[in-house]
């Protein structure tokens, strides 16, 4: 078997009013697809994120490809992953992400499995946290309560607001207020995107330990190594990092700081299900959990294969509106908050391309 070919489409969509983080705004999505073809086999089909740094390496990948056995995602992924030619880390890694993936929908299509089957089948459902709690123009507190009571009521155990925007007591007492309305039994982690320096970052965590914190993700930037570790000897929070790494070898390198318990890939940006699985074996060796960062169409399989996977990140239907439903193949979160696991051959995400069209960019 052969591919015969490797398309990437690119879509934007705006969102419904823009949401922030602890130091960014977004006011639209935007995605990929790849579609890989075959001579004689099924079609691939990966998503991928879709900043313009990494259209042109997607191209050049694209292009390279056809001829390859689909099979043979390994050695794809290393001829895609010269760093001479195409650059070490970040939209060179991310444009060969959803290549990567549509070899492994289609190698799951052949065998007839389902992808967490696959690549390895710990589990056939899948503990999720609802993410959300962004900042807002005009968005209060009781407007933040009324956000995260409803993931609970929609069947979370867990849920993420964003920190880091505010002054340190402004953000405490929105932890405060949110943990009063979820109540003690609910898991409740905190996001900072890298909004903090590693002593400002310490201050924070001691107003906001008596909240029972799951985690504190990314309290400082991704090559601040040494700023993990300073805010890991001081806070009893587990830290959690790694949406912004890239490769296997950019994992080592946040674990041996030895202040990160939660390790989150995200196959989009660090490579696909190929260097995925690599760094949740690397995660297992160290003792460290797994809780993958981004959609949960692409990364409920990867979770549900591997026995440290605590959770994936979920977005409600409504977030991503009026496309978040077009991936969303999947009977929605349980009583006990987890997702079963397709059963379909694949990847397991069903694109509906009547409603992306619309949305081409």
């Amino acid at each position: 078997m052969k591919i015969t070919g490797a398309q990437s489409k690119y879509y934007r969509w705006p969102r419904q009013a823009p949401v922030s983080n602890g130091r960014h705004t977004w006011t639209d999505i935007s995605m990929c697809l790849v579609t890989v073809t075959t001579d004689h086999g099924p079609t691939g089909i990966g998503v991928g994120s879709a900043s313009p740094g990494e259209r042109q390496l997607r191209d050049e990948f694209c292009s390279l490809v056809p001829g390859l056995d689909p099979t043979a995602t390994e050695l794809i992924s290393s001829r895609l992953s010269d760093t001479k030619m195409y650059g070490r880390r970040g939209f060179e890694t991310a444009a060969l992400s959803p290549i990567d993936m549509a070899l492994w929908d289609i190698k799951a299509k052949l065998a007839g499995l389902p992808l967490h089957r696959l690549v390895g089948g710990y589990r056939e459902s899948v503990p999720i946290y609802m993410a959300g709690g962004y900042y807002g123009r005009d968005k209060s507190l009781v407007d933040l309560q009324t956000e995260m009571v409803g993931y609970v009521e929609r069947g979370a155990k867990a849920v993420k607001m964003k920190v880091g925007r505010l002054s340190q007591i402004e953000d405490a007492r929105r932890v405060e207020g949110v943990r009063a309305a979820i109540g003690s039994n609910i898991r409740l982690m905190l996001d900072a995107n890298c909004a903090y320096r590693s002593h400002d970052a310490i201050q924070f965590a001691k107003r906001v330990e008596a909240y029972d914190i799951a985690w504190f993700e990314e309290p400082v930037g991704p090559e601040d190594y040494a700023g993990f570790a300073k805010i890991g000897r001081q806070t009893s929070i587990p830290l959690a990092a790694g949406e912004q790494e890239y490769r296997i070898f950019g994992f080592r390198d946040l674990m041996a700081t030895g202040a990160v318990g939660i390790v989150q890939p995200d196959a989009r940006w660090m490579g696909g299900v190929t260097e995925f699985m690599k760094v949740a074996a690397l995660a297992q060796a160290h003792g460290l959990d797994v809780a993958a960062h981004g959609p949960q169409h692409l990364h409920l399989p990867l979770i549900g294969a591997i026995p440290n996977g605590v959770y994936a990140e979920y977005y409600a239907g409504d977030f991503d509106t009026p496309c978040g439903p077009a991936f969303l193949d999947e009977p929605g979160v349980d009583s006990e908050g987890n997702v079963p696991l397709s059963t379909l051959p694949g990847a397991g995400y069903i694109p509906d391309h009547a409603v992306l069209s619309r949305f081409l960019d």
